[in-house]
């Protein structure tokens, strides 16, 4: 692993690329536990697989528009160091399996080469910035929200605010009221707006899913362009300080928001603008340079079946705002594709279209900025690759996550019930290759990675258990979720959870009951009228666990009885001194605090000394056996235990010596002073836990 730290040019993702290695070195010789590598390889996009002994590598996409010679440089890597499969994920990243963890270092750097990264894909960090895949050519945009994506993106990442949060914070962008970025699930969703002339969005806050989903707040109506990254900062200081960080089950952005309230919540962001540098940070959107269009010669060409041909074009052709263009809908099966079409598709893209393709929210692929005479062509060559199924976007297109093919958390199959379910429909309901109307979204757990509870019909893998404490795979069939629009939706209901032999079975009576008894409505209507009994009632019987058969004990795409496993491949660690673990990070915030302080970048420097204060409050807690569930949890108590009782003298409370972080600018004199307090107090720290740590042997 010695090549790629002389061939990366960019010293900061060199930096990132050899602390990866040697952490990965000093974890194999157990002088670090697994809990704390956890989270530094999960910053790295480097995630535990279901398979011991093997890694998962999410790729982080932006905004989900990637470039062929990135789509490339993806493909090879693909190959080199994985099985030459690639997943598309539903917030626009790429995912490769079965990596081994002392060759992701070099991985990375290979990355790198075509500027793709791996860095806070993964992790208690802001999550891969997701917007609409039409995003710059949508007929009903009132601008591009590319620029504006690629700036938050890059002004977060790496940033030292928001490095070790409590949870992971997901932001996404809508092109337009359409919400087809899905604002009312996300920690923070901005929809596209213009007011008098200005540009800027409407701001969604505290949303998502999970087993407890929760529809965004309205954060403000319209917020002027160059306010989203101040007010992001705010909010991500906010979740970072008050947020739970104990139990993994409360730590997100929406339980916070729920307990404290809205008002108070903006009231917090107010506060907190004082300490943050740039007030304003406005966005240069005609710098950002998209892809341009090549112009080529038409080729010829025989289209060997005009009714499939036909049948394409209406369900898979992207209507674009550039006149003489259309965007084409490539319908992925589950996000799954092969290195070899991957580099085919990229060559097609370089010289018939831009050179981009977008990675869309239901795991598809577009292609934007196809000449309307080229879509013979492309519908030839995307034939030769199986490209050209019909339905992107439609009925038959379903969403799942991986399941329990690798990941650690899936409790049912989620790719086998999917395909199961394509299947039926294609066979049996063929008008649903063209409805629009019918989303279709699959779980292999609560978690809800395939967005089951937002869908118009979700499944969510569970289990079954008979009498005679027989265990089956299951499905919870949730009914009645759906976008509304301009950052308005519906979660759906919970109705019956079936075998998941019985899904198809349950899906084939919803949809004969929608085309009895919908009267043209649209499902989420539909299913709003008819009300949860209506469904629970003729689906109750699938319920049934005391007519199992064999096949019911085997999961879709499985040949083997089912059997629950949960948490596989991520083994415990060495146990070690984490106090003493705790207090080398603060040294180690302490030192990165001074090198910002030399680079000029004083908010940053605050930040990180905030960040060892906060450490270095925790460690001692932590030998006292108190709780640490939240920053603001962990300063009250510091304060109370060591500074109010004279055991620590600090001459000031601990509440208002770090609490200066927001009422300060971030100056270079506030700077130096902070830091210098940070050290001071570490120091002292350490000092008294030897005094104790002496007594307590000498009284032994």
């Amino acid at each position: 692993m010695q090549s790629f730290r002389t061939e990366i040019e960019n010293p900061v993702v060199e930096k990132d690329i050899i602390e990866l290695a040697d952490k990965i070195a000093a974890f194999n010789n157990l002088q670090i536990d697994e809990e704390k590598f956890r989270s530094l390889r999960l910053a790295r996009g480097v995630y535990g697989q279901r398979q011991e002994g093997v890694q998962m590598i999410r790729i982080k996409v932006p905004y989900g528009k990637l470039k062929t010679n990135q789509l490339n440089r993806i493909a090879a890597v693909s190959d080199e160091y994985s099985r030459g499969r690639l997943h598309i994920t539903t917030r626009q990243d790429i995912q490769i399996h079965y990596v081994d963890l002392n060759r992701t270092p070099e991985l990375w750097a290979e990355l790198e080469k075509d500027d793709v990264t791996l860095r806070e894909a993964c992790g208690n960090v802001v999550r891969n910035v997701t917007a609409s895949e039409t995003a710059g050519i949508d007929v009903n945009e009132p601008f591009d929200v590319s620029p504006y994506a690629d700036a938050l993106y890059k002004f977060f990442l790496r940033n030292p605010i928001c490095q070790e949060m409590g949870r992971k914070f997901k932001v996404s962008f809508s092109s337009s009221d359409e919400d087809t970025g899905l604002s009312y699930m996300h920690d923070l969703g901005y929809i596209a707006k213009i007011q008098d002339g200005v540009r800027g969005f409407k701001v969604m806050v505290g949303g998502g899913l999970g087993s407890q989903p929760r529809h965004a707040d309205v954060l403000y109506d319209f917020l002027p362009s160059d306010k989203i990254i101040p007010v992001m900062e705010g909010v991500l200081r906010i979740f970072d300080r008050y947020g739970e960080r104990k139990s993994r089950a409360k730590a997100r952005m929406k339980f916070l928001l729920k307990d404290i309230g809205l008002d108070a919540f903006r009231e917090l962001i107010a506060q907190e603008q004082k300490a943050i540098e740039f007030k304003s940070v406005a966005i240069d959107a005609d710098s950002y340079v998209p892809s341009e269009p090549v112009s080529v010669e038409i080729p010829e060409v025989s289209i060997k079946d005009q009714k499939a041909f036909e049948l394409w074009k209406s369900t898979n052709l992207i209507p674009q705002k550039q006149e003489g263009y259309v965007a084409i809908g490539i319908k992925v099966l589950l996000g799954d594709f092969y290195t070899d079409k991957a580099r085919l598709l990229a060559n097609l893209v370089d010289e018939y279209a831009a050179g981009e393709v977008r990675l869309t929210l239901r795991q598809n692929i577009v292609i934007p900025f196809v000449k309307e005479d080229l879509v013979p062509y492309f519908y030839q060559e995307l034939e030769k690759l199986g490209f050209v199924e019909a339905g992107y976007n439609k009925a038959v297109d379903i969403t799942a996550c991986p399941g329990t093919d690798t990941c650690n958390l899936g409790i049912a199959s989620s790719t086998g019930i999917a395909e199961e379910l394509e299947r039926v429909i294609a066979a049996e309901y063929p008008q649903y290759l063209e409805n629009q109307d019918l989303v279709i979204k699959i779980s292999g757990c609560m978690n809800a990675c395939g967005q089951h509870n937002m869908a118009n019909i979700g499944f969510q893998g569970m289990t079954v258990r008979t009498k005679d404490k027989l265990v089956a795979p299951a499905l919870q069939v949730l009914l009645g979720g759906g976008n509304l629009g301009d950052g308005n939706a519906v979660f759906a209901d919970k109705v019956v959870k079936v075998p998941s032999r019985r899904g198809p079975e349950a899906l084939r009576r919803i949809f004969n009951d929608f085309e009895a008894n919908a009267n043209g409505k649209q499902f989420v209507e539909y299913y709003k009228e008819k009300g949860e009994k209506y469904f629970y009632n003729f689906l109750q019987d699938l319920q049934d666990v005391t007519n199992l058969t064999q096949e019911d004990f085997i999961d879709w795409g499985e040949e083997e009885k089912y059997v629950k496993a949960i948490g596989v491949g991520e083994c415990a660690g060495v146990v070690i001194d984490l106090i003493a673990t705790l207090f080398l990070e603060s040294e180690e915030k302490i030192d990165n605090a001074r090198k910002a302080y030399e680079n000029k970048v004083y908010s940053g420097a605050i930040y990180y000394a905030y960040q060892s204060l906060v450490n270095t409050a925790k460690a001692m807690l932590l030998a006292e056996n108190k709780k640490t569930n939240t920053h603001a949890g962990i300063i009250k108590q510091f304060d109370e235990l060591f500074i109010a009782s004279g055991k620590i003298e600090l001459n000031t409370s601990f509440s208002e010596l770090i609490y200066q972080i927001n009422k300060n600018a971030p100056t270079k004199e506030f700077c130096s002073q902070y830091i210098n307090d940070s050290a001071k107090l570490l120091e002292k720290v350490k000092r008294f836990r030897e005094l104790s740590n002496t007594f307590v042997e000498s009284v032994i």
